[in-house]
């Protein structure tokens, strides 16, 4: 199992301190998946991401959005550490 804190770096030359986490984490005991993107259109000192929770399927891909949310940086490194340490494992697929 891989802890969040390797995908959340020092990038001072986008003006901030951290990189936002990206990509999948999926709860098998919940059948959860949850997706983290950057919103682009966010200025580079107050940087956001969108979070999209997903039902998935017993092959662990995404059927059915069940919400999104548009968190601060901060709020979605916090969650990613919180849910890397919940058990909640790093996906490498890359799903359509």
């Amino acid at each position: 199992m891989t802890s969040g804190v390797d995908n959340v770096r020092t990038n001072l030359s986008r003006g901030c301190l951290i990189d936002p986490p990206s990509g999948w984490l999926f709860n098998k005991k919940s059948g959860l998946l949850i997706f983290f993107e950057s919103n682009k259109k966010s200025v580079s000192n107050s940087l956001k991401v969108y979070t999209h929770l997903f039902y998935a399927n017993e092959l662990g891909e995404p059927t059915q959005i069940k919400n999104s949310r548009l968190q601060s940086i901060e709020c979605a490194c916090e969650t990613w550490n919180e849910l890397i340490s919940g058990g909640w494992q790093i996906v490498t697929n890359k799903f359509q």
